[in-house]
């Protein structure tokens, strides 16, 4: 894709919009349209855009794909770690009342994070299916640039 600067700049400045929507969608879930799952795509998919563009290897350098699985659990963890602090607090799984001062507070600390967990698990899972459907890792070893012009 080297010949393609159009493309390169157009997506260069759009990467971090799109990324920066997915923040958007991510903490205005709880108040409109839109939470983790929602986010999560959108992140992936700016992700995947700036891979398809600019080479697997660029990506892959950036994003490694131990991390994206370390960021997938991690997001399982969380959103389980909220059910399991529920519990100690008294009350029942993933209820978010325990978690903070108030009900209010609590249901809203508690969506919060299960969103978070939520976005981080989807977002690291679309990369790593991308990594692997392009070519980019083959049980943890690269091989080669992947994406269009790969």
């Amino acid at each position: 894709m080297e010949h393609h600067k159009v493309l390169r700049v157009v997506t260069r400045l759009l990467t971090p919009l799109i990324l920066l929507f997915a923040l958007y969608v991510q903490f205005h879930g709880d108040f409109g349209p839109g939470g983790g799952f929602q986010a999560g795509v959108i992140f992936g998919a700016g992700v995947i855009l700036f891979a398809i563009v600019f080479g697997m290897q660029r990506c892959m350098r950036a994003l490694p794909p131990s991390l994206m699985r370390i960021i997938a659990g991690g997001g399982v963890l969380l959103y389980a770690g909220v059910g399991v602090a529920g519990i100690l607090l008294g009350g029942n799984y993933l209820e978010y009342n325990m978690l903070g001062a108030g009900a209010i507070a609590g249901q809203h600390l508690g969506i919060n994070l299960i969103e978070v967990g939520v976005g981080a698990t989807v977002a690291a899972m679309m990369v790593c299916l991308f990594y692997c459907f392009a070519g980019g890792e083959v049980d943890g070893e690269s091989q080669g640039e992947g994406g269009a012009d790969g």
